[in-house]
C-alpha cells in the first residue's frame, strides 16, 4: 500500500477564485431607515404568527405545544431585541445632542 493520495479526476490547481466562477454583485445598499423598517415589519409578523398559534392551540388540539411555545418564545425575543435596539438608538441621539459644536 503506498502512502500518496491519488489525485482527483477533473480537479484543476487553479486558484480558487477562477473555480467558483464569477462572483455575484452585493446587494444594493439599503438605507438605515428602511432597515429598520424592515425589522419592524419582521417583528410584526413573528408577533402575528405567535398569536395566531396561542389561538389555534386554544381552539383544538391540532397545533403541538412545542410549536406554539417557541413561536411565543421567538416572538419575545424579537421584542427584546427591538427594545434594545431602540434604547441604543435612543443613548446614541442623547449622545449626539451632548456633544458641544
Amino acid at each position: 500500500m503506498s502512502g500518496a493520495i491519488p489525485p482527483l479526476a477533473g480537479v484543476t490547481a487553479a486558484p480558487l477564485a477562477l473555480q467558483l466562477g464569477p462572483v455575484a454583485a452585493p446587494p444594493p445598499a439599503q438605507g438605515f431607515g428602511a432597515l429598520l423598517l424592515s425589522g419592524l415589519h419582521g417583528l410584526d409578523a413573528k408577533l402575528d404568527h405567535a398569536d395566531a398559534l396561542v389561538r389555534r392551540f386554544a381552539v383544538d388540539d391540532s397545533v403541538p405545544i412545542h410549536q406554539v411555545t417557541m413561536a411565543l418564545e421567538e416572538a419575545r425575543l424579537s421584542v427584546e431585541l427591538a427594545m434594545q435596539v431602540r434604547a441604543r438608538l435612543v443613548e446614541g441621539y442623547r449622545d449626539l445632542m451632548n456633544m458641544q459644536l
